[in-house]
């Protein structure tokens, strides 16, 4: 059952420090009007995020208008890779509107050949084509549609199969939930597709067996002979743990993809354009997919994602058979494009890897401290602690409840526990955060689940 945080403002200790500063009580009373119209007004499901109504938000700090501020872990959902509001994204996009150009449809323009030739030659990678969408989900439907197309042209009707894994988050639409492994958000369906078939990925945390036999053996016991698949699509480290599977898995999956004539799917929506240290997650495998799905950190901004992948898959349809109404929007483009000038000109890759390696060595440490703290896992600026109840695997939300709402009451601002069993808090901020805010942040979230823990302890 998801959570709803409270609108009783509570007093919290005030915080002034170089980067962070609480004044109110939380949330502040002047945004309680605020909160209340978007309760009266949207659905229950937009109520799961911390209640701090954000005013403005800059490099990686967030603030809302009664003068408090928090060092942002969330990247706004791991969006902002080059930091909110930088002035060159801003001045790009206000630019291309004041040009004026807000949208085309499918009508060519010369900025989205710019950022689809950018987006095309920018990994090294030859013969490939991209196609434009609006976001994450819809990036991975076109994915989906793609295998299949691929599939019936390669083997017929029968080679349809998509092949996904256990506890993966693909998005919110009716053919990415299908192909996500939380079976939780695929109870509305009701009639699921059977050529959608799940197996066990290999973290080393809850499924114990990461050797590529324990895909082998999935799949035969799943009833899916090689023949029939059509495409494998993963998350290059899924999003609700910040769990990779080990390069070894990677590599004889991707021989076993080519020697069965199925695409491969890397879904880099969370982890593309620097996020884990590489430019693309899945070049950590050092492998090379045949389609990728891309989104948030494409603009640090603006609704744009993208699948990018071989050009002979790329045109499986005919002219005007694969089109979307956003489709390279200009305005959206323009943020591209800044954003991916910034991430390269500030080494921004470079910094994610080397600042990531301080926070994984501060989260493995708090691991080593408390039982609590089943799995930390991650790579560059994404990480992910998962709780438990001590000795064993299985996931305490109240403790990561209780740890993310301490954060944000001491200034550092996440949001809302994700993953298995809704325990694994997430730490993901802009790529351009400050050595010294990364360590002020880390020395918060340590004394913020010191409390959770106390709190949980007496409950």
């Amino acid at each position: 059952m998801a959570r709803e945080y409270s609108l009783v403002p509570r007093s919290v200790a005030p915080v002034s420090s170089r980067y962070r500063k609480i004044a109110t009580a939380i949330p502040s009373p002047a945004s309680i009007p605020i909160l209340e119209k978007l309760h009266a007004f949207e659905p229950v499901a937009m109520r799961g995020q911390p209640p701090i109504v954000w005013d403005r938000a800059e490099g990686f700090q967030v603030y809302d208008a009664s003068g408090n501020c928090w060092i942002d872990w969330s990247s706004g959902v791991l969006i902002t890779n080059a930091g909110h509001g930088r002035a060159e994204i801003v001045e790009a996009i206000a630019a291309t509107a004041r040009g004026p150009l807000l949208t085309t449809y499918c009508f060519p323009t010369e900025i989205r050949m710019r950022l689809v030739e950018k987006l095309a030659t920018m990994f090294g990678e030859p013969n490939r084509k991209v196609f434009l969408l609006t976001t994450g989900s819809e990036a991975v439907e076109c994915a989906i549609k793609l295998c299949r197309s691929y599939g019936s042209r390669a083997g017929g009707r029968a080679k349809n199969v998509i092949v996904s894994f256990d506890k993966a988050f693909h998005g919110r639409t009716l053919g990415s939930q299908q192909a996500g492994g939380i079976p939780a958000l695929k109870e509305w369906i009701g009639h699921l597709d059977p050529g959608f078939v799940q197996v066990p990925f290999p973290d080393g945390f809850r499924t114990r067996d990461t050797s590529f036999d324990g895909f082998l053996r999935a799949l035969e016991e799943s009833g899916v002979p090689g023949r029939n698949v059509a495409g494998v699509m993963l998350e290059t480290y899924q999003g609700g743990s910040a769990s990779f599977a080990p390069a070894e898995y990677m590599r004889k999956l991707r021989e076993w993809c080519t020697g069965h004539d199925a695409l491969l799917v890397c879904d880099e929506v969370q982890a593309g354009f620097g996020r884990t240290g590489k430019l693309a997650g899945y070049q950590h495998y050092g492998i090379v997919p045949d389609l990728s799905t891309w989104g948030k950190g494409i603009s640090s901004s603006l609704p744009i994602s993208a699948v990018i992948g071989r050009a002979e898959v790329m045109d499986l349809h005919a002219a005007g058979s694969m089109t979307s109404t956003h489709t390279g929007n200009p305005v959206c483009c323009a943020a591209a494009l800044a954003n991916i000038e910034l991430i390269e000109r500030e080494g921004l890759v470079e910094r994610a890897a080397r600042l990531g390696e301080i926070l994984l060595a501060r989260l493995h440490a708090m691991k080593a401290k408390h039982p609590q703290i089943g799995c930390v896992d991650g790579k560059g600026m994404v990480a992910a602690v998962a709780c438990v109840k001590p000795g064993t695997t299985e996931p305490d939300a109240d403790l990561a409840w209780a740890a993310v709402q301490e954060s944000l009451q001491r200034g550092v601002l996440m949001f809302s526990p994700v993953g298995f069993g809704g325990a694994a808090i997430k730490i993901c901020p802009p790529l351009n955060i400050p050595e010294d805010a990364l360590a002020e942040s880390l020395d918060v979230f340590e004394e913020a689940f010191a409390a959770a823990l106390a709190q949980t302890v007496r409950a």
